[in-house]
C-alpha cells in the first residue's frame, strides 16, 4: 500500500531509541523527511547518523532538547517550521507507590509527558490549519485507561494526552488536518528492556524467560502473549500520518494487544 508520504515531512518528539525511533524508521520507509529529537546531543546525533546509514538517500535532521527546561524548548521550536506531521512521543515512565509520589514527581511527569506536546501542538497547529493538511499524532498507554496503581502519575498524563488530542480536533473541522491517539499495550521498548534486563540479572534468569515472567504477573491476559514490538506500533502511527487515514480524528485507536478488556 502506497501511504502517500513522499514530500511530507516529520518530528518526532523523543524518537532516539523505542517507539519514537521505530516511527522514524517506517516514515522515512514510505518516504517523508523526518526530523528526531532527543534529551541528550550526542544520542541524537549518533541516532541521526544510525537512520542516514540506512536511508542514505533520504533527509534526516536532528534537534537535541530537554522538555524539562523551557528554554531548549523554546529553542528548539523556533527551529520547527514547514512540518507536516506531529508525533508527540516523548513521555517518561516510573514505578512508585502513591504515598510516595511528591508534588515535585507529579510536576515533573506533567511538564515532561503533557507539557511537551501541547507546547509542539500549539506551536505546528495554526499551520497545519492555515495550509489545511497536516497529522497530529499522540502517542498514549493503555495506562491511561486501565491506571496502574502503581504509576498512578504516569497514567494521568497519559489520560490527559488522550483528552487533549480529542478537544484539538474539534479545531479542524472543514481542513484535511486530523490529531488522533495511539493508545499502546506493554511494549519492550529500550527503557523496558532496561529494566527487564537488570531484574533477569538480580533474579539470575535467562531475559526472555525474565520477560515471560514479567509479562504472566503484570498482563496474563495479552492476546499476543508477548511483549509488542515498537514497529508494531510504530504501524499504526505511520498510517495515522497518511493522507488514506482522512476519515478517521478525534479518534483512540487501540494497539495494545487486547490488554484492555473492554470493547
Amino acid at each position: 500500500m502506497n501511504l502517500e508520504l513522499n514530500e511530507k515531512s516529520a518530528f518526532i518528539s523523543g524518537s532516539t531509541q523505542g517507539i519514537g525511533f521505530a516511527i522514524a524508521r517506517q516514515l522515512l520507509k514510505e518516504g517523508a523527511s523526518v526530523t528526531i529529537n532527543g534529551r541528550q546531543t550526542e544520542k541524537t546525533n549518533q541516532a541521526k547518523e544510525k537512520l542516514q546509514k540506512e536511508f542514505p538517500n533520504s533527509n534526516i535532521a536532528a534537534i537535541s532538547a530537554d522538555f524539562s527546561k523551557k528554554e531548549e524548548v523554546e529553542k528548539l521550536l523556533n527551529q520547527l517550521s514547514n512540518i507536516d506531521i506531529l508525533v508527540n512521543n516523548l513521555g517518561i515512565f516510573g514505578i512508585e507507590k502513591f504515598e510516595n509520589i511528591t508534588d515535585e514527581d507529579w510536576y515533573k511527569y506533567f511538564e515532561i509527558n503533557v507539557m511537551s506536546s501541547i507546547r509542539l501542538s500549539r506551536q505546528l497547529l495554526p499551520e497545519m490549519l492555515n495550509k489545511k493538511w497536516g497529522r497530529i499524532i499522540f502517542i498514549s498507554s493503555e495506562s491511561g485507561v486501565n491506571v496502574p496503581e502503581n504509576m498512578i502519575h504516569y497514567g494521568m498524563t497519559k489520560s490527559a494526552m488522550s483528552a487533549i488530542a480529542n478537544g484539538l480536533s474539534k479545531l479542524t473541522k472543514g481542513t484535511e488536518v486530523t490529531i488522533n491517539t495511539v493508545l499502546g499495550g506493554p511494549t519492550y521498548s529500550d527503557g523496558v528492556a532496561t529494566v527487564v534486563e537488570q531484574i533477569a540479572q538480580m533474579q539470575k534468569l535467562d531475559v526472555e524467560q525474565m520477560k515471560n515472567v514479567i509479562l504472566q504477573q503484570s498482563n496474563p491476559h495479552i492476546l499476543l502473549q508477548r511483549f509488542i514490538d515498537p514497529t508494531e506500533i510504530a504501524n499504526l502511527a505511520v498510517y495515522l500520518s497518511s493522507p488514506l487515514s482522512i476519515a478517521t480524528n478525534g479518534a483512540t485507536l487501540r494497539a495494545d494487544a487486547g490488554v484492555l478488556k473492554t470493547i
